[in-house]
């Protein structure tokens, strides 16, 4: 009788253990070039990036005149005023620094202009993602632009074109 129950416990211990966890993956680079508004928000962003760009390549520019201004005049010039240019030119390449941390940083304004520009279509996949993965039972929605380790997947757990449709654009 033990073995009976051991057996059967066993067993199922054994079915539980096989039955597959299903996944699914996604291509969200080729997701995203499939949404207009995503190659659009690039596009804005490239924009921005290149204007302030060359207000930052602009104090650089003002700085190393000041630089070079100095380095000619620096034989006439007396203490004080080597200080003082020296100064002058340090508070430049500061200001570079600054407006590029402003910009480029972490926290700066590019981040936040992507966060608000492309923040919500990325919001939007997520959650249609959620919605199919929901609706087909998947275990896990993968990535496959995002994994490196991924060697090889079948195209047919792909669910790229499934996830375009549920935001409403075709393929």
């Amino acid at each position: 009788m033990k073995r009976l129950i051991l057996s059967a416990a066993l067993l199922a211990v054994c079915t539980l253990a096989v039955q597959a966890q299903r996944f699914a993956l996604i291509d969200m680079e080729y997701i995203l070039k499939q949404i207009p508004a995503y190659e659009q928000a690039n596009r804005q962003l490239e924009s921005l990036s290149k204007q302030w760009q060359g207000e930052i390549e602009a104090k650089g520019n003002e700085a190393k005149t000041l630089y070079e201004t100095y380095q000619q005049t620096a034989g006439k010039l007396t203490a004080a005023q080597k200080t003082a240019k020296e100064e002058e030119i340090v508070a430049k390449e500061k200001e570079a620094a600054e407006l590029r941390k402003k910009y480029f940083g972490p926290e700066g304004e590019v981040m936040k202009k992507r966060q608000e520009l492309i923040g919500p279509i990325q919001d939007a996949i997520y959650n249609a993602v959620k919605e199919v993965a929901v609706e087909k039972n998947y275990d896990a929605v993968i990535d496959r632009a995002s994994a490196q380790s991924m060697i090889f997947a079948s195209p047919r757990i792909d669910i790229s074109n499934e996830i375009l449709s549920k935001l409403g654009y075709s393929n």
